[in-house]
């Protein structure tokens, strides 16, 4: 026999589980030979140009609904290319990335938001030489079809922020670098029965 209360919790219950998002987010894999993570960083006598050449992501999209969708980016800090030996030397030693100490740049989102016709905001933490600053990543989608899409944008970030705080009087750097990226990815296609 139903007391009220077992009665009233049977009848809430449903209400609650349906009041819960269920997130249809499905992961998807990098196609690396069409997605870069590049960077600007001006001095007096050069705007350096430099990418990073090891990275891996773990990436969730729904396209029904944006908000459940997740990103996770880690890169080695000492895949960084500037296409001169000695520069990019420098710049993993203590003087800048520390990649020693610090061996990874990280980027963990804690939302995604649709702000227009493919428009997302992607907001997140970003760590870099140990110290973590909430940004927010502005992406713009190229398109999404059939679980294949390239989602692409650009952003500035200060140094100084991140402890990489290295000038020269001879060539002084600016502390904003620009970050751009262009990412093409696709759901793994089932294997083969």
């Amino acid at each position: 026999m139903f007391t009220t209360r077992r009665l009233t919790a049977l009848l809430v219950l449903p209400l609650f589980v349906a009041a819960r998002p269920l997130p249809d987010a499905k992961p998807h894999a990098i196609d690396k030979a069409h997605s870069e993570i590049n960077f600007v960083a001006d001095s007096r006598m050069l705007s350096a140009h430099g990418f990073f050449g090891k990275w891996e992501a773990d990436v969730k999209l729904d396209a029904a609904k944006w908000e459940n969708s997740s990103v996770a980016i880690t890169i080695d800090a000492a895949s960084i290319n500037t296409r001169v030996e000695r520069r990019d030397g420098h710049l993993r030693s203590a003087d800048f990335f520390d990649v020693e100490k610090h061996p990874n740049i990280t980027f963990k989102s804690v939302s995604v938001k649709s702000t227009g016709a493919n428009k997302l905001d992607i907001t997140g933490d970003l760590t870099v030489r140990g110290t973590t600053k909430r940004i927010t990543v502005p992406a713009t989608m190229v398109f999404y079809e059939g679980g294949m899409g390239r989602f692409r944008g650009q952003f500035t970030i200060n140094r100084m922020d991140y402890g990489v705080s290295y000038d020269s009087k001879l060539n002084p750097i600016q502390p904003e670098v620009q970050v751009q990226w262009d990412i093409a990815l696709a759901e793994p296609k089932p294997a083969a029965k």
